[in-house]
């Protein structure tokens, strides 16, 4: 999902965002010991879930909810441990990431729009339409002029776009995704993670069993460099990109270079990093030196890449005595954010990989370490 959110979270780096959560030697943050202790500072009501994370410039966060079928969407304030309803999303909902803009509101990807909102604990809105045209709506990020761009999530596409002040959203880029549709059963490749998906193995080799577990999102979170890059993590190949933007948003990274894909389609060469401590990679959010923290969801992880481009595990859940990982601090993290010296994630609790099964642990969550 998210995040460097332009103006509204750069206040909060300006109170301490800059410093790395484990300081370093000046080329990236130190891992976090294996026993770090991770607090948690919101639990989801029962029944409902959660995804996207953001801060205010108090440095507050916000999360909003997953409702059952038919009832609204809340979105939640985290202070000092202590949550409350700001606002809510009218049903049917689907929230994914979120960003204050310039304005001081929140804005919200809902399903295929992005809603606005002013928190107001005393009074909680329901929040509005600020934009449509955005099938998937996922990630967000404000760039420096005020537009906020998206991306498209689970549709797979990979399409990022722009609002501008018009509040009309427009394709600018996409990210390859993994097949294109030459043929009716694409030609590409396919992803899978076990759990749920499944193979049988033997000594002579290890074969797909079921056709569960396909991850094809690669377009996922977005966070704006201090230069104006813009950097977007892909789920699928575990992998961040890297698009060169100028003045007016426009691509300036090589496009087109595959012709069964759409003319706007990113070049491969436009990777930046592609390593399997990023697999499951989904929200993104850069410190004041623009190392890059991505929260791998399906490995139950965190991991940096240094503005040099080198990629560390910075924290992935140890073995519980049943050798899974699902036992926590991390239980499917997707979205990560920086206040001050603390990093804090939003934890889905997904059942997938490392997180499966899920009944172990708190559940879904906000936790924070630092």
């Amino acid at each position: 999902m998210l995040l460097r959110a332009g103006l509204a979270v750069a206040a909060v780096a300006a109170a301490g965002l800059g410093a790395a959560v484990a300081q370093g030697d000046g080329d990236g943050p130190r891992p976090l010991r294996p026993d770090a202790q991770w607090t948690t500072v919101f639990k989801v009501p029962a029944g409902g879930g959660i995804e996207g994370l953001t801060a205010d410039r108090r440095g507050d966060l916000y999360t909003a909810g997953r409702a059952p079928a038919g009832a609204p969407c809340p979105v939640f304030r985290i202070r000092d441990g202590v949550s409350a309803v700001v606002g809510n999303l009218a049903a049917p909902c689907g929230p994914a990431g979120l960003a204050f803009g310039p304005d001081g509101r929140l804005y919200v990807t809902n399903s295929d729009h992005i809603d606005v909102l002013k928190p107001d604990a005393a009074s909680p809105p329901t929040a509005t339409l600020f934009a449509s045209g955005v099938p998937g709506a996922n990630g967000v990020a404000w760039d420096k002029d005020g537009s906020l761009w998206v991306s498209d999530g689970g549709t797979a596409q990979g399409r990022v776009w722009r609002i501008g002040r018009d509040k009309v959203a427009t394709e600018v880029f996409r990210v390859q995704p993994l097949a294109n549709t030459v043929l009716p059963g694409g030609v590409g490749r396919d992803v899978r993670g076990l759990p749920p998906g499944e193979i049988t193995i033997t000594d002579t080799s290890r074969q797909a069993s079921n056709t569960l577990g396909s991850q094809h999102i690669v377009a996922n979170g977005l966070a704006f460099g201090r230069d104006g890059t813009l950097y977007v993590a892909d789920t699928a190949r575990g992998a961040i990109w890297r698009v060169y933007l100028d003045g007016h948003g426009r691509v300036r990274s090589p496009m087109g270079c595959d012709t069964t894909f759409t003319p706007d389609t990113l070049c491969l060469d436009d990777v930046w990093v592609q390593h399997p401590y990023l697999e499951g990679a989904d929200g993104i959010v850069l410190d004041g030196d623009d190392n890059v923290y991505a929260a791998a969801n399906e490995r139950n992880a965190v991991t940096v890449v240094t503005r040099r481009g080198e990629v560390r595990e910075f924290f992935r859940n140890g073995l519980a005595a049943s050798r899974l990982r699902d036992e926590g601090p991390l239980e499917f993290p997707t979205s990560p954010v920086l206040v001050g010296r603390k990093l804090c994630l939003t934890s889905s609790d997904g059942a997938r990989r490392d997180n499966f099964p899920n009944a172990p642990g708190e559940g879904a969550k906000v936790s924070c370490v630092g």
